[in-house]
């Protein structure tokens, strides 16, 4: 359904810093990167663009993130951490949500929540 996420942030370095870090254990890179703006997703197709808004009000929105397995929830969380992430859920099952939802959550820098999610 979608094809692309931005979000305003107030620090563009220290999100992109901790974006870089919590998305490279999910397979995700940053493919462009100018003063306005940072684009991270698969390789050469970034699907979620940082926007500089220093002025911005922010915070509230969650995004998920698929992860491939436990491992790279493990790795999202602790290199989100630190990165400058805030603890927001250890890794862990959350069968209120479903029997096999593995997920982690995050907040970055702008105190967005940023989940990895595992179906096992």
């Amino acid at each position: 359904m979608y094809d692309h996420i931005g979000l305003k942030v107030k620090d563009l370095a220290a999100s992109v810093r901790f974006y870089q870090a919590a998305l490279g254990g999910l397979g995700h890179e940053m493919s462009s990167s100018d003063a306005a703006g940072a684009g991270f997703g698969p390789k050469g197709a970034p699907a979620l663009w940082l926007y500089a808004a220093p002025k911005a009000v922010t915070a509230g929105t969650h995004i998920a993130f698929r992860a491939a397995s436990r491992a790279a929830v493990e790795a999202f969380h602790n290199a989100g951490l630190k990165a400058g992430g805030k603890e927001n859920g250890k890794p862990g099952l959350r069968a209120d949500y479903s029997p096999n939802y593995f997920a982690a959550f995050l907040l970055d820098p702008d105190g967005n929540n940023v989940e990895a999610v595992w179906f096992g």
